[in-house]
């Protein structure tokens, strides 16, 4: 991906153009801790380890497998429930301080959407607010390693398997997931606890093992959409 980034500029892509698009395929999508109420309205949260690092990190659940976004159906015209600031950013990064973009990115159009410069060359509408999504995210993520940090060392974290039997016979066995264990939550010292309190973590806590009952939630709506295209 490094390679293929190009620094935005006005004078080079004065004439690009941004598409609207939802990120359909992305069914588990990194969030910071600023996001989690807005995504526990809707989404499983739930930590992963990346597959590069190994390091854990929390994401929102759209689906149970790649490629499938349950919260988002196109077919009846319907906008995501809720998008990530992720999914916002879709073909922007940040790369020495600067703005760059995925040329190859189908988001980007030189004859559909809205411009990202203006005449003047200025940052038009749809560039602005890419550039208050990765500040954001540049913010957030220092944040999010602070929490998973701290959930580490005090051990919180454990695995969680969800087996899931659809009507259609598919049975999904969903294995790399992690959540933060209650139990030890209250087992901890007074102090550690107050602790977390004070950080705004107990919060995530209880936001992240809330929004478990999204889960089923989203195996109704996926057995809605088998008996609809059989």
């Amino acid at each position: 991906m490094a390679d293929q980034l190009v620094a935005l500029n006005s004078h080079e892509h004065r004439s690009l153009r941004l598409r609207q698009r939802h990120s359909e395929a992305a069914h588990f999508t990194e969030i910071m801790p600023s996001e989690f109420a807005g995504a526990a309205a809707s989404c499983p949260i739930l930590l992963a380890k990346s597959p590069e690092t190994g390091a854990f990190y929390v994401g929102a659940m759209f689906g149970f497998k790649p490629g499938e976004n349950l919260l988002s159906d196109h077919r009846d015209g319907a906008a995501p429930t809720y998008r990530t600031l992720d999914q916002q950013r879709e073909g922007f990064y940040v790369s020495e301080d600067e703005i760059a973009i995925d040329p190859t990115c189908p988001r980007f159009s030189e004859y559909e959407g809205e411009l990202l410069f203006d005449m003047d060359g200025r940052p038009a509408t749809p560039l602005r607010h890419i550039r208050r999504v990765l500040t954001q995210l540049v913010t957030g993520k220092h944040e999010s390693e602070t929490f998973t940090a701290t959930l580490l060392r005090l051990k919180l974290i454990e695995p969680i398997d969800i087996s899931l039997n659809f009507d259609d016979g598919e049975k999904l066995v969903l294995q790399g997931l992690y959540t933060v264990s209650l139990d030890t939550v209250n087992e901890l010292e007074d102090s550690a606890v107050l602790d977390l309190f004070r950080k705004g973590y107990l919060q995530l806590i209880y936001t992240m093992v809330g929004s478990l009952k999204h889960v089923s939630a989203l195996a109704h709506i996926r057995n809605h959409r088998l008996s609809r295209a059989a």
